[in-house]
């Protein structure tokens, strides 16, 4: 079973959340979510905690691509604008550096309309023990 399977069916917090791996590889993981009334917190936009999840799925892809578990150690987020219900949100991960140990990745979420809405920056540590 490749990495996006596994993920999509055993990450049952960020599958109730409506969040689903797309795509996958050695060099990026995207991530997707509908925002629902679900998602809405009470200013009536899309809650932090939401864009957060869907961006730490699309980490957790591209981290453990390679079948080695690995988990977050620090993750920063950074809030650009707001997600409103009915958006079509694309979290992108992409490699800053793939050590052996410490790997660290950046995610831009955008919206259906390209603008972004949120960036975080995530580090892991990769323990010596097969992803399962």
């Amino acid at each position: 079973m490749n990495i996006q399977e596994l993920l999509n069916r055993t990450d049952r917090f960020a599958a109730n959340a409506g969040c689903r791996i797309t795509e996958v590889d050695a060099e990026h993981a995207i991530a997707e979510m509908t925002v629902t009334a679900d998602h809405l917190n009470g200013g009536n936009v899309c809650q932090g905690g939401a864009l957060f999840t869907l961006a730490d799925l699309a980490i957790a892809a591209l981290m453990n691509y390679r079948g080695q578990l690995t988990f977050g150690i620090g993750n920063s987020i950074m809030y650009v604008s707001s997600a409103k219900e009915g958006d079509q949100l694309r979290a992108e991960a992409v490699s800053v550096a793939d050590h052996p140990k410490i790997p660290s990745v950046e995610v831009r979420v955008t919206n259906q309309e390209g603008r972004l809405i949120c960036h975080v920056t995530g580090m892991g540590y990769r323990k010596a023990i097969a992803l399962q």
